[in-house]
């Protein structure tokens, strides 16, 4: 008994399934499956039935779908076949064909092809645990691709014994060729045609009914009207029966071959089985990301808590995208469903045609996807509880073959739907289309008020679509209920198939009759009718709801585009400030670079004077010129003074000043040493910008401070030796080691300072082979790496002792 009842509501569940067309969407989802055992999967996708494996699936989608999105081209899975039938005859003993063997080979190459492109346990931990345990077995797949050629036949390298044959078998073709050519040529005037034909695998001569006497052979057919004889000449049946024996070998020789290899595959039948089984996971996972990818769907959020909140934001019923996209259908249009914790029952009101039914299964299909391991094509992060089930009584049950009414088939799903709800221990979406109808009014109301509040105790959420005007007023009295509509537009008589969330749907029949032209007669009665029971009141409280939804929406509005119009306005002062404080930074870099350029020349003019004055020809003129070159370049370098009536300002550490690009103030917190640079706070951003872009607050502009070279003459030229030169300077880049400690050493005998060595950087050993050579030298002091400017890691300077010994 207790089995049955587990079989019935399986059973009501594939209903539900069929109902919300899940099917369809599982053949929407095969055409992006690889492989031809991956389309038969996703046409039967399974659904998981714990939050866990449903979490490992959204992970795989994940991952799998950015990597797809790396490759150039996408994952490929060329190569990979379907070798359940070949693997279980090979397991049973049997053997399979070259054909088929190839594919085996072809398999396990692809195979670790992906594992390669997939295998990062940081990046991918998911997909990379289902590679753990995989064998693509390389020796199988070389071992048969060495022995089988492109279609399976079986390679003349795979046994000498069969090349062999094979080269017999050749040679007497090409013998009995000759022959028959021959034949041809001596006897051509009794032959019906030249050509040689088969009958029966043997080559015969087309020889003319009369002439059956001329020559002699074996006769293997004659043609229709009895003209033609087909005759296998006496002189070529010998080479003929050789020629069958020997290919009767080859194929024993052949039938050997692929039965070893057969044997192979079977005895690695558990590791194949496995790489088939992760393949087709794998596939299985790269369709579902490519159609989620593909329908512009989002990652689902389960909630922990049984009963928490659905959000669905601007959801878009996937069959309907399919439609748009790929049979140009009409642009679908999103709903927005949230429902709270403790609401537990949603009636939706309005017209027929309006979209009832859509929300419906947009619902039920967006939540089994979310189970399968799917996005689901909406805006924002969908939220919602892992439901056991969705259950689902939508469209007309009725059934003559089993005497069944409307309200009958309806009434007997719902029965099987409450008695699985009763049973299940887990959250369960329940959804009923035009609940109650299909019988007498009043009794179908009261029955559908009874099992929504039943459904209230036992499902988590139930959304029921109905035209009773008495269940909108349960929201008002029951808590966990609420009310949705679908809006309609009364003056065109069109739905616009938008939800109004909390607002029930108002009756517009009589209105529809008016627009349509029935006599004012009959409508003013019928709405003389309804106003005792209270359905004007109900509708003008519901067209109330509706206007002031609408000013709210219009105020919505206007605030958004109020919050736009300032972050548009934030971005632009931000861009502004950024792009002011990149021209200030680029100053910056400029004028450290005019002032380092400076401060080089200036050096490698004293370098020069130096030189002269350490000329074998130096006398006191040449010391009064280098004197007076000298103080030209510190009367150059000397900054500059405002002349008197120019006016001047010096900024200085937290004054206020104005930045010109912005035309704000602000206050100075720091200035660079070169005082080019200021650290300035305006408002709530703090930046640094260049002197020359701000001003005082009375619009005095700056004074710009110059660069000031300073040059110890007597210091240098105390200290001239110390100057690299070409005179103290030897290049001893690609010499051996003791090729360059030979010129080292000529140099080091004439140097009165230090000798600048360049060997380059290299592979280092040049550097260190003279290094070591350096330190056993008595009258070496220190070596040393040269400055930058010199040479860096590729020079070495090398000083001396004062005193040698």
């Amino acid at each position: 008994m207790k089995g049955s009842k587990v079989l019935d509501s399986e059973s009501v569940f594939q209903d539900s399934l069929n109902l919300l067309e899940w099917p369809r969407l599982c053949e929407h989802l095969a055409t992006f499956a690889s492989t031809t055992q991956g389309i038969l999967a996703c046409k039967n996708l399974p659904i998981p039935q714990d939050v866990g494996t449903t979490r490992l699936r959204l992970a795989e989608l994940l991952e799998i779908g950015s990597l797809d999105h790396l490759i150039d081209g996408g994952l490929s899975f060329r190569g990979i076949h379907d070798l359940g039938e070949v693997l279980l005859r090979c397991q049973k003993r049997g053997c399979a064909s070259g054909e088929e063997l190839l594919k085996v080979a072809e398999t396990l190459g692809a195979a670790r092809k992906l594992r390669r492109q997939i295998d990062d346990i940081e990046l991918r931990p998911v997909t990379t645990a289902l590679l753990k345990d995989l064998a693509t077995l390389p020796d199988l797949e070389t071992r048969l691709k060495f022995g089988l050629e492109e279609g399976g036949r079986v390679a003349d390298r795979a046994s000498s014994k069969l090349a062999g044959l094979r080269r017999q078998c050749q040679s007497l073709l090409l013998e009995r060729r000759d022959l028959l050519q021959a034949l041809v040529r001596r006897h051509g005037q009794f032959l019906q045609d030249t050509v040689v034909v088969e009958r029966h695998g043997r080559p015969v001569l087309s020889l003319k009914a009369g002439a059956i006497g001329q020559l002699q052979g074996m006769v293997h057919d004659s043609s229709a009207s009895g003209n033609t004889i087909f005759l296998e000449p006496q002189s070529i049946i010998p080479l003929g029966n050789k020629i069958v024996e020997i290919e009767s070998y080859i194929k024993e020789e052949e039938f050997r071959l692929l039965a070893a290899w057969s044997a192979d595959v079977s005895s690695n039948f558990a590791s194949i089985d496995h790489l088939s089984h992760v393949i087709l996971h794998l596939d299985v996972a790269l369709a579902r990301a490519r159609y989620s990818y593909w329908l512009g769907g989002v990652p689902p959020i389960f909630s922990e808590e049984v009963n928490s909140s659905f959000l669905f934001t601007q959801l878009r019923h996937p069959l309907l995208v399919w439609q748009q996209r790929k049979e140009q259908g009409e642009e679908v249009i999103p709903v927005t469903l949230e429902v709270n914790s403790h609401v537990k029952v949603v009636a939706i009101t309005g017209p027929n045609t309006g979209g009832k039914t859509v929300t419906l299964k947009s619902v039920g299909l967006a939540v089994l996807m979310a189970r399968a391991g799917l996005f689901i094509p909406c805006k924002g992060r969908p939220t919602l509880p892992w439901c056991e089930q969705v259950l689902a009584d939508i469209g007309d049950e009725q059934s003559l073959q089993q005497s069944l009414s409307t309200f009958s088939g309806h009434l007997t799903r719902i029965c099987r739907i409450l008695d699985a709800v009763t049973r299940s221990h887990a959250p369960v979406l329940v959804l009923l289309d035009e609940i109650g109808a299909g019988t007498d009014p009043v009794e179908g109301t009261a029955l559908a008020i009874a099992l929504l509040k039943t459904f209230a105790d036992r499902a988590r959420l139930t959304i029921a679509t109905t035209h009773f005007g008495e269940l909108k007023a349960l929201k008002y009295s029951d808590p966990r209920f609420e009310n949705a509509s679908v809006s309609f537009d009364s003056i065109t008589l069109t739905p616009t198939y938008c939800l109004q969330w909390g607002i029930p749907g108002r009756s517009n029949a009589i209105a529809i009759a008016r627009r349509l032209g029935l006599d004012p007669l009959v409508t003013d009665r019928a709405q003389k009718l309804i106003v005792p029971n209270g359905e004007k009141d109900v509708n003008k409280v519901i067209f109330g709801m509706e206007e002031q939804r609408k000013r709210q929406q219009a105020a919505a509005e206007d605030a958004a585009a109020l919050l736009a119009r300032t972050e548009i306005l934030y971005e632009e002062i931000l861009s502004r400030w950024q792009k002011q404080s990149q021209q200030s930074l680029k100053t910056q870099t400029l004028r450290r670079k005019e002032l380092e350029t400076s401060i080089q020349e200036g050096q490698k003019e004293v370098r020069n004077l130096i030189k002269r004055l350490r000329a074998d020809g130096a006398d006191g003129e040449t010391a009064r010129q280098v004197g007076q070159h000298l103080r030209r370049m510190q009367k150059q370098n000397v900054p500059k003074r405002p002349k008197d009536g120019v006016k001047g300002w010096t900024p200085r550490v937290g004054e206020r000043i104005r930045l010109i690009a912005l035309g704000k103030a602000g206050e100075v917190k720091s200035i660079s040493e070169d005082g080019l640079q200021l650290s300035v706070v305006c408002g709530v951003f703090r930046t640094t910008v260049d002197l020359n872009d701000v001003e005082s607050l009375d619009g005095e502009s700056p004074i710009t401070p110059q660069p000031v070279i300073q040059v110890d003459l007597s210091s240098r030229i105390g200290r001239g030796a110390n100057l690299k030169t070409t005179s103290n300077t030897v290049d001893v880049r690609g010499l051996r080691v003791h090729e360059a400690e030979v010129a080292v050493e000529e140099y080091l005998r004439r140097a009165n300072g230090p000798l600048w060595v360049i060997h380059g950087i290299g592979t280092g050993k040049l550097k260190q082979g003279l290094r070591e050579w350096l330190k056993s030298v008595p009258y070496v002091e220190r070596v040393v790496d040269a400055d930058q400017r010199d040479g860096g890691a590729g020079c070495s300077v090398v000083w001396l002792q004062e005193v040698r010994h």
